[in-house]
């Protein structure tokens, strides 16, 4: 690649770095206008925890609700469609990059939504009511635990992205001709640095990071 070119990449990833910096800034500057003012205290540290690097930032977070949606005081008044719901905890966050993006990229089928009511009919019985509040409050309970596994796979994942971060800098420090690319002619590569197993070809791209694993999280979170 020519050395302008070069230039010219660099260049760019600086200013996005920048602008996203300044983005970050700005909205974590805001105030929140949730109804509750506040952060969940069962994802705090986990939001302090993704605000912390620089690659990412919240937007919004809930640690789970039970909400029976119809807009009444009570189920017996309801004139409408009530549902009873459970939402686990949810999590939006701006990614640097698609690779950082891509470590965040977990779903959960954890929910819970059961109608009670059509056209202000109740269509079940108190017990069955009580039976889903019940199923609801374990949904809760494991909701909290999976926030915490989740919190603690993070947090390894960008301890060993940190660790594997430093080593490439140190390497490239030390010999600044060392190159990551795939396996050449061995004879055109004689006097230069190649990596250590040299006899596989690497999985990411240059721009990737080869210490982190997308699939850090449990397969059936």
């Amino acid at each position: 690649m020519p050395k302008w070119r070069a230039r010219t990449l660099n260049s760019s990833r600086m200013d996005r770095s920048a602008e996203f910096k300044k983005w970050k800034a700005q909205c974590l500057s805001k105030a929140d206008l949730s109804r509750k003012g506040s952060v969940d205290e069962d994802v705090i540290e986990l939001v302090q925890l993704l605000n912390a690097r620089e690659q990412f930032f919240t937007t919004s977070s809930c640690a789970g609700r039970i909400l029976l949606l119809d807009g009444m005081v009570a189920l017996k008044k309801a004139n409408g469609d009530a549902v009873f719901k459970f939402e686990p905890f949810v999590l939006h966050v701006q990614c640097r990059q698609l690779q950082d993006a891509q470590m965040l990229a977990v779903r959960s089928t954890h929910g819970l939504e059961v109608p009670l009511s059509h056209k202000g009919k109740l269509m079940v019985t108190e017990e069955y009511i009580e039976f889903l509040l019940n199923i609801a409050n374990q949904k809760m309970e494991e909701n909290k635990k999976r926030i915490e596994r989740f919190y603690n796979c993070l947090q390894l994942a960008l301890e060993r992205e940190t660790i594997t971060y430093s080593h490439t800098k140190i390497k490239e420090k030390n010999n600044p001709f060392c190159t990551h690319k795939k396996k050449r002619n061995p004879e055109k590569l004689r006097g230069k640095c190649i990596p250590e197993e040299n006899d596989k070809e690497p999985e990411n791209d240059d721009d990737s990071d080869p210490g982190i694993n997308v699939a850090i999280f449990p397969k059936d979170y």
